[in-house]
């Protein structure tokens, strides 16, 4: 989350009297992540998110991820759920950009996730996969294998101020994924940014997902790698295969994980690795002045890449077949 659009006093109040909500009492803007402007709002009746969707997000998808929420808390998954205004309407326009008011969901975000919290994510992941396996809508992946070449051209030499040599070695990177990139796995709607401050938790409970605005139609398994990247590296930069074990076995105790889907996780975590890599180097060149986030280091990711080089099998992520 971020701000990256200010919204007025009497924008707000406008905004927020078309909601049978009570009467706005105060709003704050968070400051973390990178891609929407978000504020946290307190109504006389409760507690509110309100996105402002920022450029990155196509304002033809934002349907899917509200008609998403909405699926997912039908099925008693906890996420939040888009609030509707007076006349039924989710979607709306708030200081020249596409917004939705969300209910507050309860929790927090664990900074330092251990084991456990590793297996409750990989339970719930498979039981998000699940849930959605009727949902009706698709989305493209936007950021799949096929926009990895355009990013790196997007972000130039101007990679080489980052890391020496890192221009080239990402386009050799892209190429080497497009020749072994598997094809014909199981797929449906998949998260695709499951990081620990998307995940919220009570004392050690999970208490649901957020932030679904990456949310797409592709691989199950991608989303799995997603998360090994996410979550089971040491700040050290080390891989713990410990948590990386307790998340996949939790996962396949809720979905069943085929045979191609195992096989394929090493070449499917080397290219989650790079898609936030080249999304993090973007962001890292292009942030613009004066907004309130600061850009994640795109190194982190280059250092997880060049792990996932090394896996010469599923097996060393702690799950055998």
């Amino acid at each position: 989350m971020a701000v990256y659009t200010e919204v007025s006093d009497i924008e707000l109040k406008e905004f927020i009297d078309r909601y049978d909500i009570g009467g706005l009492t105060s709003c704050k803007g968070i400051a973390e992540g990178v891609e929407n402007s978000n504020y946290l709002v307190h109504t006389e009746t409760d507690a509110f998110i309100l996105t402002l969707y920022e450029k990155r997000v196509d304002p033809a998808d934002l349907p899917f991820f509200l008609n998403l929420l909405e699926h997912l808390a039908a099925k008693d998954f906890v996420c939040p759920l888009p609030v509707k205004d007076r006349n039924g309407i989710a979607l709306q326009t708030l200081a020249g950009r596409p917004a939705a008011l969300m209910s507050f969901l309860e929790g927090m975000w664990i900074r330092r996730p251990d084991t456990r919290h590793c297996q409750a994510l990989g339970a719930a992941l498979a039981q998000m996969h699940i849930a959605t396996m009727d949902f009706q809508m698709e989305r493209p992946n936007a950021l799949d294998r096929a926009s990895w070449r355009g990013l790196v051209e997007d972000c130039g030499h101007a990679a080489n101020t980052v890391h020496a040599g890192l221009y080239e070695d990402l386009f050799v990177e892209v190429e080497a994924l497009e020749a072994v990139w598997p094809r014909d796995l199981p797929r449906g709607v998949i998260h695709a940014d499951l990081f620990p401050d998307n995940v919220f938790f009570l004392a050690d409970r999970l208490s649901g997902f957020i932030d679904f605005y990456f949310a797409c139609t592709d691989a199950y398994a991608y989303d799995i790698a997603i998360c090994l990247n996410a979550w089971c590296f040491e700040p050290d930069g080390s891989f713990n295969v410990t948590k990386a074990r307790g998340l996949l076995s939790a996962y396949r105790d809720v979905r069943t994980l085929s045979t191609e889907e195992y096989a394929a996780l090493p070449v499917l975590s080397r290219g989650a690795s790079l898609r936030f890599l080249l999304t993090r180097l973007y962001d890292w060149l292009n942030t613009p002045e004066g907004a309130l986030v600061k850009p994640k280091d795109p190194m982190e990711y280059v250092r997880k890449l060049r792990f996932h080089r090394t896996v010469s099998g599923a097996q060393e992520y702690g799950l055998d077949p």
